[in-house]
């Protein structure tokens, strides 16, 4: 992971968080995750592919009316990152080395990238992030959910960015 100067020169202050579930599988995820996006101000969310299924909207809940989501194939996925201008660029992710999410200060303008479920984020992808976070765990099961992790992160994010 390195800091990508080019993209990231002349971030603005005014908050826009994006969230990428491209690399998300199940529908299950990707629905409950719309609905937490819209719950939580989310500017986008970047989904592989539009899903009109009964599944989804009966987990989203009817988010998906609200939430602005585009589309990005996992097969394009290194390409759009490139593509995010003024961003910085954020792996939520379980492996070492990353941020704990407690000590991060995230840029105004952030991409969330999630990984796919059970196997993460590639290291090719990984490689594109400006950085990579870590939500610190003290029980014994390995990792939370991927959409239940990224509902903490935005969370964390609206604390720092959106007024109380």
């Amino acid at each position: 992971m390195a800091d990508h100067p080019l993209r990231t020169q002349g971030l603005d202050d005014r908050p826009g968080l994006t969230v990428c579930a491209t690399l998300l599988e199940k529908t299950s995820n990707q629905a409950a995750l719309c609905r937490s996006c819209e719950v939580l101000g989310v500017d986008r969310l970047v989904l592989p592919r539009a899903n009109e299924s009964w599944e989804f909207r009966k987990v989203a809940a009817s988010a998906q009316q609200w939430q602005r989501v585009e589309y990005c194939p996992p097969d394009q996925l290194e390409a759009w990152l490139v593509q995010q201008t003024g961003y910085r660029i954020v792996a939520l992710t379980v492996q070492a080395p990353a941020h704990l999410l407690p000590d991060y200060t995230f840029a105004a303008k952030t991409v969330l990238l999630l990984g796919r479920e059970l196997t993460g984020i590639p290291d090719h992808i990984l490689a594109l992030c400006d950085g990579a976070l870590m939500i610190p765990q003290y029980g014994r099961v390995e990792s939370l959910n991927v959409q239940t992790a990224g509902a903490i992160a935005m969370y964390e994010y609206n604390r720092q960015w959106r007024p109380t």
